[in-house]
């Protein structure tokens, strides 16, 4: 989940807590921070709230089909290199200058192909995590607002694990 995603959600929280507060009447005596009488303020694991939900489960497995294709065509792409590479080491002695240079050029436009692949590759499951965990944020915005007025909850703050499974890797 990035970073801004939860200063987001952590912002929107806060707002009408923060509202709450009584401000000092002298402005000369201003505390050095502004206390929220009987405040009360959840914890919660935003991360496991994400990925354990049913739509959670279905958002991401969808993010780890998406990784799993592009592990096969990574694989694939990597596969051909290495015949390439193989050639090349087994009959570039052999071969003329023309059909080593050939070879040569083949090897550096499939490497760099990889290359690109890769990078291209991270950015959009990147983008696809950070879409379903934004979506499914604003999906429980509406449900957490519910739960902190059914509690009388001033904040709900949260944390992660950053060890946490499901976090899906390439």
């Amino acid at each position: 989940m990035s970073r801004l995603m939860l200063a987001v959600i952590l912002a929107a929280l806060l707002v009408p807590a923060l509202c709450l507060a009584q401000a000092p009447t002298d402005s000369k005596a201003a505390p050095a921070a502004t206390v929220i009488p009987n405040a009360k303020i959840a914890w919660m694991d935003l991360q496991q709230v994400i990925f354990t939900c049913d739509e959670g489960k279905a958002r991401f497995a969808e993010v780890q089909k998406f990784v799993d294709d592009k592990n096969k065509e990574n694989e694939k792409l990597r596969n051909e290199l290495e015949k390439l590479r193989e050639q090349l080491s087994v009959q570039g002695s052999k071969l003329t200058e023309d059909a080593l240079a050939d070879l040569q050029s083949q090897i550096e436009e499939k490497d760099t192909y990889l290359q690109r692949f890769r990078q291209d590759t991270e950015k959009e499951i990147e983008n696809r995590r950070v879409r379903a965990t934004n979506y499914l944020g604003r999906r429980m915005q509406a449900v957490l607002d519910k739960i902190a007025k059914e509690k009388g909850l001033s904040a709900i703050l949260f944390f992660t694990h950053p060890a946490t499974p499901g976090w899906i890797r390439l």
